[in-house]
């Protein structure tokens, strides 16, 4: 491959490019934008600011020249099939996601995972050190990519550098268990500002910079000895969708004329749930899955009445404990559906695959109760965008309090996903809410959900990054353990984004 000397003032960099390698019947390749919130927040902020992309294309062995794909520069970073299976499936997604997820599932711990890791977060980092421009802005994503803060100032200590962790941080009990701690928490130090979901997941980061590294920690500040003494930002910035965009699809009347036969094509029950998640042990599928077998035991409901949809999106087949997960949400879903279906009515509509944006607002019409029981979640966007969908003031809520999206949706019906019980009670208060108080919950939702989208929280993290370097000095202080103290303004008056 060329090397290619143009250089960036802005450089996001994540796991995978926000384009999607395709071919088609004749064997061309081509690209296709990727969906996702992350690519609508910052392509504005990249078009504005002269940026580009550093991320993997998303398929083993393919050596891609860098190019422009829909006025954005993209920098593709090559990766082995040994890389994908050690650096990717292994220890991003077999090792750091169950273990901060709170060991949901059992992390594996192999140093052949943990060498691969570096390896690859090495070239990340260099390759955005070498296309960030001289003083530039460089905005590292998620977790896969923990140490490049840390590589990449080594290497160009003159830029700016953001990192966001789109998934929980777990509490020091928990993370203390990763034989590799101390190298996560260097790495990310790197940064001059480092985003959570949630004030707790901050906090959590910052008990383990204490705990490990003995730094002082001030509120949102973290005192960093190195490189001549620096003040890292540890804070809560949650994540959120592109909410005019949903509403906009909501209100067509084709998406609409599709809600409504889905409905008639699932009997046009009195009610319909709907269950949408990445096929995850996170997500709680299986809670929701006992929840409803047993309302339909004990007569509380019946298939003529209630119906499941549950959209379970492929997710990470090759990793063993997704595909035991796989099986067991089916048999649990056929077993339900043996017992309770009739020829008229399912019970549960089982829908093992993806579907496109449109299809996806017109289920949300459709139901009228959105079921999200994840047992720990950064944030879960699915809450929002049946929010943001819901133009009719319609639906109900049930979410967990154990996603992100509870800190913000506080009128949502909030559930404990463990306590089998209380979840089936709250299904029922649901499906007997009146449409009054659904109504009012719903418009107190979407306020929430239409205030806060996806472009303010890009604004809001480029804000404080653009802000860090010339922050007032705190006072010094007690060391601070409060995760309450997520919420503290920090930042001096009249400072804007600018990059």
């Amino acid at each position: 491959m060329t090397e290619d000397t143009t250089t960036y003032a802005f450089v996001v960099v994540s796991n995978r490019l926000p384009v999607d390698r395709v071919v088609d019947a004749d064997g061309n390749a081509g690209w296709k934008k990727s969906p996702g919130g992350l690519v609508t927040a910052l392509e504005p902020v990249m078009r504005g600011n002269d940026g580009a992309w550093v991320g993997w294309p998303g398929q083993a062995d393919v050596d891609v020249e860098p190019f422009t794909s829909d006025g954005i520069h993209l920098v593709p970073v090559a990766l082995s099939a040994t890389e994908v299976e050690r650096y990717y499936e292994g220890f991003s997604n077999d090792t750091l996601w169950p273990l901060y997820h709170d060991v949901i599932a059992q992390p594996s711990y192999h140093r052949v995972w943990w060498d691969s890791y570096v390896e690859v977060n090495q070239r990340f980092a260099d390759a955005a050190a070498r296309v960030a421009q001289q003083g530039g802005t460089v905005w590292v994503q998620d977790y896969q990519l923990q140490l490049v803060p840390r590589m990449l100032r080594d290497q160009r200590p003159d830029l700016t550098i953001g990192f966001f962790n789109h998934i929980p941080f777990p509490p020091y009990g928990i993370y203390a268990q990763l034989p590799w701690r101390k190298q996560i928490i260097e790495g990310l130090l790197g940064a001059d500002v480092i985003g959570f979901q949630r004030g707790a997941d901050a906090g959590n980061f910052s008990r383990a910079v204490r705990r490990l590294l003995n730094y002082t920690t001030r509120g949102l500040l973290i005192d960093v000895p190195e490189d001549g003494g620096r003040t890292v930002v540890a804070k809560a910035f949650p994540i959120s969708i592109d909410s005019s965009e949903y509403e906009r699809l909501a209100a067509t009347p084709e998406i609409q004329a599709r809600a409504k036969q889905i409905r008639e094509d699932l009997g046009n029950p009195k009610t319909i749930m709907l269950g949408v998640d990445r096929l995850d042990y996170t997500k709680g599928i299986g809670h929701r899955l006992k929840a409803f077998g047993e309302l339909l035991a004990e007569h509380r409901m019946t298939v003529e009445d209630v119906t499941l949809v549950q959209v379970a999106s492929p997710s990470r087949e090759r990793v063993e404990t997704y595909r035991l997960l796989r099986d067991e949400i089916e048999l649990t879903v056929g077993r339900i559906n043996g017992d309770f279906s009739t020829i008229s009515h399912t019970a549960i509509s089982y829908l093992h695959h993806g579907y496109p944006r449109d299809e996806m607002v017109a289920l949300y019409l459709a139901a009228d109760i959105m079921l999200v029981t994840a047992l720990r979640d950064g944030m879960n966007l699915v809450a929002k965008e049946y929010v943001a969908s819901r133009i009719d003031n319609g639906g109900a809520l049930i979410l967990s309090e154990f996603a992100g999206a509870a800190d913000e949706l506080k009128q949502a019906l909030l559930v404990n996903p463990h306590d089998i019980d209380g979840l089936k009670n709250r299904i029922v208060e649901a499906i007997e809410m009146s449409p009054k108080e659904r109504a009012k919950r719903m418009r107190a939702l979407r306020k929430k959900v239409l205030e806060n989208d996806v472009a303010r929280w890009s604004s809001a993290f480029l804000t404080a990054l653009a802000a860090s370097k010339s922050a007032l000095p705190a006072e010094p202080g007690e060391v601070v353990d409060d995760e309450d103290d997520q919420d503290l303004e920090w930042l001096p008056p009249g400072r804007g984004p600018a990059l």
